[in-house]
């Protein structure tokens, strides 16, 4: 099959395919002819059935667009750990914004959607800091099983910036919005000394 074929075959992109054959990363052997076409050896699964189970959704986030070189990263390695588990991928969603934030588009959109059997995520809390075991419960209901790669805790420098913008929200509630913004200076100064001390 020509690269192109393969690429779109297994649901990556044409210059994903093209830099895994120059990096000898492809997962599947791959020749190239006297001509330069490149040529993989792949047969793609036949049987509908078996195809159906394998369908894969990649959601990757990141919590502001100055991560944006990490959220690319995260996609590549989520769409390598689909291919290496014979997932034919049909979504790759990526998206910024918090994830205590629950009016993200990129994922209402995809959660709407109805064509995979499986929702790829490298850290559940790439999903949302809370609820994410009852969005797995629901996702079951429905026939689409929640894959989380990475069960690790995922930094601490995003789970600060959640918590700055959960004690931003209460704060504008209660003290109003001017004086919010220095109550939370207040209350982040603190919770540093106190992480400092603990270290």
């Amino acid at each position: 099959m020509k690269l192109p074929d393969y690429a779109k075959a297994i649901g990556i992109s044409y210059t994903t395919a093209w830099r895994w054959w120059k990096a000898n990363k492809l997962p599947h052997p791959a020749r190239q002819t006297e001509s330069g076409l490149i040529i993989v050896d792949y047969v793609p699964q036949t049987s509908s059935t078996e195809v159906k189970k394998n369908r894969v959704a990649i959601y990757s986030r990141v919590s502001s667009s100055e991560n944006k070189e990490n959220l690319n990263r995260q996609s590549e390695r989520l769409t390598e750990y689909a291919i290496a588990n014979g997932y034919q991928i049909v979504r790759n969603v990526k998206e910024i914004g918090s994830g205590l934030n629950d009016h993200r588009k990129q994922l209402e959109t995809l959660l709407q959607q109805n064509d995979y059997d499986i929702l790829l995520v490298e850290h559940k809390d790439r999903l949302g800091r809370f609820g994410t075991n009852y969005l797995g419960v629901l996702l079951l209901r429905l026939g689409v099983k929640l894959e989380i790669v990475n069960l690790a805790d995922n930094g601490k420098d995003e789970l600060m910036q959640d918590l700055v913008a959960i004690i931003t929200s209460f704060a504008a509630r209660l003290y109003g919005q001017r004086r919010a913004t220095r109550k939370t200076e207040k209350i982040i100064a603190e919770l540093k000394d106190g992480d400092s001390e603990c270290n």
